[in-house]
């Protein structure tokens, strides 16, 4: 038996890498600016720990655009490389430098910041450029080397022609590339990347306006000069400790990162943590409406300052994808699918912890200042209800500081709430019955009935509250929630105590006749019931199961029985056999008249519940003239 190695020919790994190796070509600056900072942090830790006897000084990053050249240099002031260490690191393939690096100073360069866990990096070049130069010279006393390759297999490697420590990459952009030269697409694409790259970065000049001299004139024109553009902020403040940082730092560093966001975010979470992983950042809360498709992917991802992506799907919790902000961590790759991130467990500890940070966050803005915490409440409640819906753990911790807002305008929790109701609003069979309305404006006259017995009633008009409503009676004890206008007072919280109808059985039955002579629309069913003789006489209910559900259908959920919102409309018509004006309509002799006041009746209670609309209305209105003549 023979055994042996086998060898990989790389005749074919440049078109495999052009096609292949990123989905983006775009993504070949990332990277070239990602190993010029590895480079960069590498001389820093070696000169501090007295290993490279150089000055370290303020090396920068320098990118330069040769359009009549067809030429792009980049330019670091790092540790540079030896012509042993371009044969090593440049012609292996795949073999990536910072990760041996990271091995060697494994004790010291833990918070160094390299960026570069991947070999392939540098030949992404190729993606865009027909031939690549490096030009480097190592901080040790070696000789400058030149290396070059036109996409083949093949390099050449000779003595270089360079002074100073450093490297220097040239790319010669292919024809299919030349978008790459244009000033503006490179700036995009700093801007999109590189924005908070940990070491300066360089792209042309700008022109500053200095002081004027204090003799000067008023007509005199500022003096200018020209000094280096440099598009990044090495120092964000994600970077910083908290204790470091100020209001309006976070602040400034959130119009940083959405310049054409005018409102200021009602709070921040500043997140930082090295154990079980690496993750620091910081998230806003902006104002938000009770529009479920606020526009999301506005939280930004990066792997030690380098951006990744904004769509952080299956990273962060998917109710805190509409918040906005930074997350960065060193254990989250570069270039993975989303899929593998979704699969990966440091993300998926990533993604708790983010939701822990959040929810005691939360608690303890809540504990410190909740007079600030109830005005702010409508702006954030859509984030805390869809959490306590799609995590258990956000629930659990939520449901210290979820507010329950009524009608007159109190916030209570819901243990607060339960406590202020639970004599008053306690039915027969012991089960607390939370009344509430999704519209104070249209369900007025209910909840004027429903105060006048001395109960609370919520407002509860976000889209998804019919489904954190179905969540919080499958997770507590004896409890059911009921909207004002799903039946009468006396149905919704029952008591021992029941009314006595003042009408026959006989008289019940003829009464129902009358109303169902009259009432043509089929969607009403007619219920007889004994009220208070001064509670309304004709009320329109919506059963509270099916309204629901329709609600919830709305907003996804809510059962399959029925096309997405194509559930029938189903009321019920409450008739109060104790009102004086129910008796009149009993008693009438002439059909004329009865008819006239059922459909005035009915159209009363239709007018209440907003059903009354069109040409109904109109003769409703005419009716009514006519009576009071």
């Amino acid at each position: 038996m023979a055994t042996g190695k086998i060898n990989v020919s790389v005749d074919n790994i440049f078109p495999l890498i052009k096609k292949f190796l990123y989905s983006d070509h775009e993504i070949f600056l990332r990277e070239l600016i990602s190993n010029a900072t590895d480079a960069t942090l590498k001389l820093k830790h070696l000169t501090s720990i007295g290993e490279a006897k150089v000055e370290y000084g303020n090396p920068m990053i320098e990118v330069k655009v040769d359009k009549e050249g067809k030429k792009i240099h980049l330019i670091d002031q790092g540790i540079g490389m030896t012509e042993d260490e371009v044969k090593k690191y440049i012609n292996e393939v795949a073999f990536s430098g910072a990760e041996e690096f990271l091995n060697k100073y494994e004790d010291g360069a833990k918070d160094t910041g390299i960026i570069g866990h991947f070999g392939l990096g540098f030949y992404s070049a190729f993606m865009v450029a027909s031939k690549v130069e490096i030009v480097t010279k190592s901080y040790k006393d070696s000789p400058a080397v030149h290396w070059s390759c036109d996409g083949s297999p093949k390099f050449n490697l000779k003595k270089g022609k360079k002074e100073d420590r450093g490297t220097e990459i040239i790319l010669h952009i292919a024809e299919d590339s030349t978008e790459f030269l244009e000033d503006a697409r490179i700036k995009e694409l700093l801007s999109k990347y590189n924005k908070f790259m940990p070491i300066p970065i360089k792209f042309g000049t700008k022109t500053e306006t200095l002081p004027k001299p204090e003799d000067a004139k008023e007509e005199d024109p500022a003096p200018t000069q020209e000094v280096d553009n440099i598009i990044n902020n090495p120092n964000p403040a994600w970077t910083k400790q908290p204790t470091d940082l100020k209001e309006e730092d976070y602040s400034g560093f959130y119009r940083e990162l959405y310049p054409m966001q005018f409102e200021e975010p009602l709070f921040n979470i500043h997140l930082n943590v090295d154990y079980p992983f690496n993750l620091t950042g910081i998230l806003y809360f902006p104002k938000l409406t009770n529009d479920l498709n606020v526009q999301k992917d506005r939280i930004q991802l990066y792997q030690n300052q380098v951006f990744v992506t904004d769509n952080v799907e299956g990273i962060v919790p998917e109710f805190l994808t509409m918040l906005r902000g930074v997350i960065d961590s060193p254990d989250i790759p570069l270039n993975v699918s989303r899929s593998y991130l979704q699969a990966d467990g440091a993300v998926k500890k990533i993604s708790s912890y983010i939701t822990r940070k959040v929810a005691d966050k939360l608690n303890s803005l809540f504990k410190n200042n909740r007079e600030d915490f109830e005005k702010k409440w409508n702006d954030i409640k859509i984030v805390i209800e869809y959490g306590m819906l799609s995590e258990d753990k956000f629930f659990e911790k939520a449901d210290k500081f979820a507010l329950y807002p009524t009608v007159d305008g109190s916030y209570y929790t819901f243990e607060e709430l339960q406590e202020k109701i639970k004599d008053s609003q306690t039915d027969k069979d012991e089960k607390l019955v939370i009344l509430y309305t999704t519209d104070a404006e249209a369900q007025h006259s209910y909840i004027q009935a429903a105060k006048a017995k001395g109960y609370e009633i919520l407002l509860m008009d976000s889209p998804i509250i019919a489904h954190l409503m179905q969540k919080l009676e499958t997770s507590k004890e004896k409890i059911s929630f009921a909207r004002v206008d799903a039946d009468h007072l006396d149905n919704l919280i029952k008591k021992e105590d029941t009314q006595i109808s003042k009408l026959s059985d006989e008289e019940k039955e003829k009464l129902k006749t009358n109303l169902e002579e009259v009432i043509e629309d089929k969607t009403y069913t007619i219920q007889l019931e004994a009220m208070d003789s001064d509670s309304s006489p004709f009320i329109i209910t919506e059963p509270e199961f099916m309204r629901r559900m329709k609600d919830m259908q709305r907003t996804g959920g809510g059962g399959g029985m029925y096309g997405m919102g194509s559930m029938p409309d189903m009321y019920n018509l409450i008739v109060n056999t104790n009102h004086e004006l129910v008796g009149e309509i009993l008693n009438t002799k002439t059909a004329k008249k009865r008819e006239r006041l059922i459909n005035q009746s009915i159209d009363l209670a239709r007018l209440s519940k907003g059903l009354l609309k069109g040409e109904e209305l109109t003769n409703f209105i005419k009716r009514s003239y006519e009576m009071v003549k």
